[in-house]
């Protein structure tokens, strides 16, 4: 039998690792289930724009090299490039949507999962992401290009918008302004967890990075001392699905990102409204009278 992770309550960084690992091992199955399930087909076109876009370059550049550039190859670039964007992003914030919508039922049900009411809730609140998506990335854009602390100081909140987003059912303004009410007094606390779970997320994304760029350096005759410009421009099938290989394992490794944002959510809204310490007490109560 699976154990239960009780997401509503306080946690220390330690606990909120553990449990972030804790949960995507005990549902991995149910979980990747569903998520396949909804972001399956935005994910497909993601990875084989990116793959014709990795080819399209590589020939323009070959062009260019050659003195002989299409505009042609140039407007397939730039085509494939949008729908690699509008793939990307829409995939990205099903992705988000759908792991906070697993987590939400997961709770509600008591482990169990309702998959209508996750499809249900993440297209609803498409959207209502896009929206919340594009305001976070304004301001944290804006933070550090003005300065790099400004940039870190406002994604630490807002990074936990969309839990606000999902599971306090509220509006993109008021996810947004919440927010900072959420982390205010805890932010340092808040920056040191996204912080390690960044690292760790970084480091094996790098890992699954490696072998492309490797390979890319030895095509190129670096690791030879033999340098050749025209093979760094000319895609093979070998770099494009190194490429493929990198980008998906990159995009499955952000959900480690997520489930630890919502577990810090949690335990940021437990030091401040006791939700979950209400509701135990409350449920306690309930079974004593019966």
């Amino acid at each position: 039998m699976k154990q239960f992770i009780e997401f509503k309550k306080q946690r220390e960084m330690s606990q909120i690792l553990s449990d972030t690992f804790g949960f995507l091992r005990n549902e991995f199955k149910s979980f990747f289930d569903v998520f396949f399930k909804i972001i399956a087909p935005y994910l497909v076109v993601m990875l084989i724009s990116y793959g014709f876009y990795m080819l399209q370059v590589g020939d323009l550049m070959s062009l260019s090299l050659g003195g002989s550039g299409s505009l042609i190859n140039g407007m397939a670039v730039f085509m494939i490039a949008l729908v690699f964007i509008i793939a990307t992003v829409t995939t990205y914030v099903l992705a988000q949507a759908t792991t906070l919508f697993y987590i939400k039922s997961y709770i509600k049900n008591n482990g169990t999962i309702d998959f209508s009411e996750i499809k249900e809730n993440v297209y609803g609140s498409f959207w209502k992401f896009i929206g919340l998506g594009f305001l976070v990335a304004i301001c944290v854009g804006f933070g550090f290009l003005f300065c790099l602390i400004p940039g870190i100081y406002l994604y630490v909140p807002l990074v936990l918008s969309f839990s606000i987003l999902a599971f306090d059912g509220k509006g993109v303004s008021d996810a947004f302004s919440d927010s900072f009410t959420l982390v205010k007094d805890y932010w340092w606390v808040t920056f040191a967890s996204l912080f390690v779970v960044g690292i760790i997320v970084m480091v094996t994304s790098y890992a699954f990075a490696l072998p492309a760029t490797i390979y890319t350096y030895a095509k190129m005759g670096i690791l030879s001392g033999e340098i050749d410009a025209e093979n760094f421009t000319t895609a093979d099938p070998i770099s494009i699905i190194l490429g493929i290989v990198s980008t998906l394992a990159q995009f499955l490794l952000n959900i480690i990102s997520v489930v630890a944002s919502v577990l810090i959510y949690f335990d940021l809204n437990e030091k401040k409204n006791f939700t979950g310490t209400f509701e135990r007490i409350k449920n306690l109560g309930g079974d004593t009278e019966e």
